[in-house]
C-alpha cells in the first residue's frame, strides 16, 4: 500500500506568507508612527471629581471623595466593570512603582462622555467606549453626594 502525500503548491503558499508579513508590517508602522490614526480633541470638561477607590476586607470597594475624605459610596457585589477598570489602572501603578495615594479623576465632558483618568500614570479610560450600562457604573459616582 502506498500513501500519496498531498503537497501544497509553493507559489500560493509563499504569496499567503508574504501577505501575512505585509499586514503585520503595516500594523507595526501605524502603531509606531501614528500615521493614519484619527485623533479627535476631547470635549471640554464640565465636571471633574477626584476619587480614591479602596478595597475593603469584605470584598467591597469604598469610594472616597479625595477633596475631603468623605465616603461617596460602598460598592458591594459584582461591579465587574468597575473592578476590572480599576484593576487595570492599579496594575499600571504597581508596574511603575506608584502608590495608591493619588486619586483618580472622573471627568464629565460637554458632549456627555465620561473619562476616568489616572494622573499618576497618564492612563485614561473613555468609559462610554464600553457601552452605556458600563459607563453608568461610574456616572452615578459623579453626582453622588457623600454619605
Amino acid at each position: 500500500m502506498s500513501h500519496a502525500v498531498a503537497t501544497l503548491p509553493r507559489v500560493p503558499l509563499i504569496a499567503a506568507a508574504a501577505l501575512v508579513l505585509a499586514s503585520l508590517a503595516a500594523v507595526a508602522i501605524v502603531r509606531l508612527t501614528g500615521v493614519g490614526v484619527a485623533h479627535y480633541p476631547d470635549a471640554a470638561a464640565v465636571e471633574v471629581r477626584e476619587l480614591r477607590f479602596e478595597d475593603r476586607s469584605d470584598g467591597a470597594i469604598r469610594v472616597v471623595d479625595a477633596r475631603d475624605g468623605s465616603e461617596v459610596e460602598v460598592l458591594v457585589g459584582a461591579n465587574g466593570f468597575v473592578r476590572g477598570t480599576l484593576r487595570g489602572l492599579a496594575r499600571e501603578r504597581r508596574r511603575q512603582g506608584i502608590g495608591a495615594d493619588l486619586p483618580f479623576r472622573l471627568i464629565g465632558r460637554a458632549d456627555g462622555r465620561l473619562t476616568l483618568e489616572d494622573p499618576a500614570t497618564g492612563r485614561r479610560v473613555d468609559l462610554e467606549s464600553f457601552g452605556p450600562t458600563n459607563a453608568a457604573a461610574f456616572a452615578h459616582l459623579m453626582s453622588r453626594k457623600p454619605s
